[in-house]
């Protein structure tokens, strides 16, 4: 039986996974295969720390180079993370005629464009399954399975770091401080989380679900992006009052004028099924003309679940090259890219959440209410609350629609008011339908 040979960059937490299925799994995979997949070669910086799975000494090395240039390895896994130099080792393996499967979100949102051209030049293939949603098989269900459909929509929850947080927040009223310590706790949240907590981690997944899901070019630098590290308990439980979820979401819409693409905590129906992904998992909710409404769930990191999509990728390269087959899809799934402009966050029209800190005494209410309808911005409702918090009383208002200039013009002109206390809280609310068979 012929074998396909495979290395390895890096040997940390999804490269110990990626091992342990290809060990564990190795005569499923053959079978599903025709042919074998081996480990030739293992590189790492650190081979002594102690982990999970062990290998034969004589296929590790401290030298990336040993796996790019040894003649024998057909496909190359990325797994270090970052942008130098994972970005020059995958494009020296393109050069010598190598596949090459990556988990790097990051690097495919800032360089995937030019990856993704280097790789067709080179007639070789960038699988890259594991850098959005981890386990859950997304990218080939966006590039496969609903090509056939135009789609409009994405909405998704693609970091299980935030949405951990923002589960134990609204389930156990702890603060963002104390619900960050116990994600890191766990182990779901790195010591340094500013990529996961400020939402950066998500923009980068989203820059790739929407170059696929629209058939253009991956605008990482277009994304509006805002993470919730200034997120209040007391706004997650004035949410509820008002039938929402906080969830820190990926959005992606298609309309007249361009696509809107933003990541920015959101509140949604709880009665959405995106309200109820808890903890560290990830969910993202697609709808296409001809499909409809379709949604996917699962663990979207860690060691296994993300293992397991880097070992598929590994197993569609060893089908196409087993056919001779060099490059059966288009990286981003379509051989023609549109030339699509990104909306301005300042044209996006969307319903929004107010909690102004405001003294208590009569007059203020009209005040505000007033300068929001000068800024063409409708109330749908309002709660005040007549306890003090700082030497103020929370104003709490949910919009109508509303355009994004004016609202920011608004507030600006609100917290200029001698009534207000405090600069104004304020979260986006995305109503989507509950019941798609009403849709």
């Amino acid at each position: 039986m012929e074998q396909l040979n495979v290395g390895i960059l890096g040997w940390g937490t999804v490269g110990c996974g990626v091992i342990e299925i290809l060990q564990s799994h190795r005569e499923e995979i053959k079978k599903r295969l025709g042919r074998e997949l081996v480990l030739k070669k293992v590189a790492d910086i650190d081979l002594e720390r102690p982990r999970p799975v062990s290998l034969p000494r004589e296929i590790l090395t401290r030298d990336a180079k040993a796996v790019i240039e040894d003649p024998d390895i057909d496909i190359v896994v990325e797994l270090i993370g970052g942008i130098e130099p994972a970005r020059s080792f995958i494009m020296k393996a393109l050069e010598r005629g190598k596949h090459v499967v990556t988990a790097n979100k990051a690097l495919l949102a800032h360089h995937g464009n030019e990856l993704f051209d280097f790789a067709r030049k080179h007639q070789r293939i960038i699988a890259y399954e594991a850098s959005v949603a981890g386990g859950i098989p997304f990218i080939k269900s966006l590039r496969e399975g609903l090509a056939a459909n135009n789609i409009d929509t994405v909405f998704g929850i693609l970091n299980g770091t935030a949405n951990f947080i923002l589960t134990r927040m609204r389930e156990s009223g702890l603060t963002f401080q104390e619900a960050l310590k116990e994600a890191q706790s766990r182990g779901y949240a790195e010591a340094d989380p500013r990529l996961d907590i400020e939402g950066i981690d998500t923009a980068h997944k989203l820059a790739i679900t929407a170059a696929i899901a629209f058939n253009m070019s991956i605008v990482f630098d277009s994304i509006y992006v805002e993470g919730i590290s200034g997120i209040d308990p007391l706004d997650i439980q004035f949410g509820e009052e008002f039938g929402y979820v906080l969830k820190l979401l990926a959005i992606a819409r298609l309309g007249e004028g361009g696509v809107e693409l933003r990541v920015h905590p959101t509140f949604i129906p709880s009665g959405h099924v995106l309200a109820g992904v808890r903890g560290a998992y990830n969910a993202v909710h697609v709808h296409g003309d001809a499909v409809g409404h379709v949604m996917l769930y699962g663990l979207g990191a860690g060691m296994m679940p993300t293992g397991s999509a880097v070992v598929a990728d590994l197993m569609d390269l060893a089908r196409d090259i087993a056919q001779g087959i060099h490059c059966r899809l288009p990286a981003l799934g379509s051989y023609e890219l549109n030339p699509i402009p990104v909306k301005p966050m300042d044209e996006v029209v969307t319903c929004y959440y107010f909690r102004f800190s405001a003294v208590d005494q009569p007059g203020v209410l009209s005040k505000i209410s007033g300068i929001l309808g000068r800024n063409n911005i409708s109330i749908s409702a309002v709660i005040q609350k007549g306890r003090h918090i700082g030497g103020a009383v929370p104003i709490v208002m949910v919009t109508h629609e509303a355009v994004e200039s004016s609202v920011r013009r608004a507030i600006e002109e609100i917290d200029r008011l001698d009534v207000v206390r405090a600069k104004t809280q304020l979260i986006r609310i995305e109503n989507l339908p509950v019941n798609y068979s009403e849709v």
